[in-house]
C-alpha cells in the first residue's frame, strides 16, 4: 500500500471541519495534521508572511492583495470558504456622538483593526454601496500593521495608533466616534451603555441585504502550497471532497437539536434553512460564489488595495472550478 501524503491544515475550529479534525473523514491519499488552536489573525499572519502550513484558511482580502502584487505564485487556492459572516452588526458607535444612521458617520473619526482585514473591507464596501458613505468621507485610526504591505489609496486619511492603544477602549471613552471591527467589542459584551451598534436590529438589516443581493459574505478562502500541487496534482480535488464530506457531516450533526445546549436552537436552524437554503456555506465556484468573491475583489480595487479586478475563476485551481467539482461532489 502506498504511503499517504502527510500535510498540515491550519484553520478555525469550526463545526464544519470537526470530522476532519477527529479523523472520521480523511482525504483520499492524505494524512492530515489539523491545527486549530491559533486565532485567525495569527494564522493569517503566518500564512501571509511565512507560508508555514501546507493547507490553510487565509484572509480573502490578503489573498487578493498578494495575487495582485504577484506575491502568491507559491500558493494555489481552492474555493472552500470556511468562514462567512454578515457584517452590518459590526459597526459600533459611541452612543453619545449623535450617530443615528450610516450617513451620520461622514466626517467622523473611525477606528479599525487594520485596513485590509476582510471583515472591514466588506463593511467599508457595504457602507459605500448601500448607504453612499465612502472611505474618503471618514478619518481612520488603525490599531495594527497590515498582513501584506500595500500602497494607501488616494484620499485615504488614516493614522496608526500609538502602541498599546485599543480601539474599543477609545470608543468607550469618546476618543473615537465609531469603530468597525471583525469581532463583537468587549464594552458591548460587558453592557457598557456608552457603546452601541449603529443598527438597532442588525439581523433584519442583514436579511434584507441577503434577499436583495444574494450575498452571504465570504471572509476566507483556503490555500495550498503550490509546490505540493505541482508534485501531487490530485491534492486540490481530494481536499475539496474531504472538506465537503466534513461539512455535510456537520449539517447532519446539527440537524439533531440535542447537540447544541440552546433551548430554541431547532427554531433557529429551521429559520436558517428557510432563509438561506440548505447549504449556505456552499463550496465551489457557482454563480453565487463568483458574485460573492467578485464583490470582495471589487471592494479591494475601489479601496486601493489591488490595481485590477481579477477574473474570479483565475484565482482558484483549475481542477476545482466547475464541472469536475460538480461531478466529484455528486459522487462524494
Amino acid at each position: 500500500m502506498a504511503e499517504k501524503l502527510h500535510l498540515t491544515l491550519a484553520c478555525g475550529d469550526y463545526e464544519s471541519i470537526r470530522a476532519l479534525k477527529e479523523g472520521t473523514v480523511q482525504p483520499d491519499g492524505i494524512e492530515l495534521t489539523v491545527l486549530t488552536d491559533m486565532d485567525s489573525s495569527t494564522r493569517h499572519w503566518r500564512v501571509s508572511r511565512f507560508r508555514e502550513f501546507d493547507v490553510a484558511e487565509q484572509s480573502g482580502s490578503s489573498y487578493l492583495l498578494a495575487k495582485d502584487r504577484g506575491e502568491a505564485d507559491d500558493l494555489t487556492a481552492i474555493p472552500v470558504f470556511l468562514h462567512r459572516r454578515f457584517r452590518h452588526g459590526f459597526i459600533f458607535i459611541n452612543a453619545n456622538k449623535g450617530i443615528r444612521e450610516p450617513k451620520d458617520l461622514i466626517g467622523k473619526t473611525v477606528g479599525l483593526k487594520n485596513w485590509q482585514a476582510t471583515a472591514l473591507l466588506w463593511i467599508r464596501g457595504t457602507l459605500q454601496d448601500e448607504y453612499g458613505v465612502s472611505f474618503k468621507d471618514l478619518e481612520w485610526r488603525a490599531e495594527k500593521e497590515e498582513d501584506v504591505p500595500f500602497d494607501p489609496p488616494e484620499g485615504l486619511r488614516m493614522e496608526r495608533l500609538p502602541k498599546g492603544k485599543r480601539v474599543e477602549e477609545m470608543l468607550a471613552e469618546g476618543e473615537l466616534d465609531a469603530v468597525i471591527h471583525p469581532d463583537i467589542l468587549s464594552p458591548l459584551l460587558d453592557g457598557d451603555t456608552r457603546v452601541a451598534r449603529i443598527f438597532d436590529d442588525p439581523k433584519q438589516v442583514e436579511l434584507d441585504y441577503f434577499r436583495r443581493t444574494g450575498i452571504f459574505p465570504i471572509m476566507h478562502t483556503t490555500v495550498i502550497k503550490q509546490e505540493i500541487v505541482d508534485r501531487h496534482p490530485w491534492v486540490p480535488m481530494n481536499m475539496m471532497v474531504a472538506f465537503e464530506k466534513s461539512k455535510q457531516a456537520a449539517y447532519r450533526r446539527m440537524d439533531n437539536p440535542r447537540v447544541v445546549p440552546l433551548a430554541f436552537f431547532r427554531d433557529s436552524w429551521e429559520e436558517q434553512l428557510e432563509l438561506l437554503g440548505s447549504d449556505p456555506w456552499i463550496y465551489g465556484l457557482n454563480d453565487t460564489n463568483r458574485h460573492n468573491f467578485g464583490t470582495l475583489a471589487r471592494y479591494s480595487r475601489e479601496q486601493g488595495m489591488i490595481k485590477k479586478e481579477p477574473d474570479v475563476d483565475g484565482l482558484f485551481h483549475e481542477t476545482v472550478r466547475g464541472e469536475e467539482w460538480k461531478l466529484a461532489r455528486s459522487r462524494g
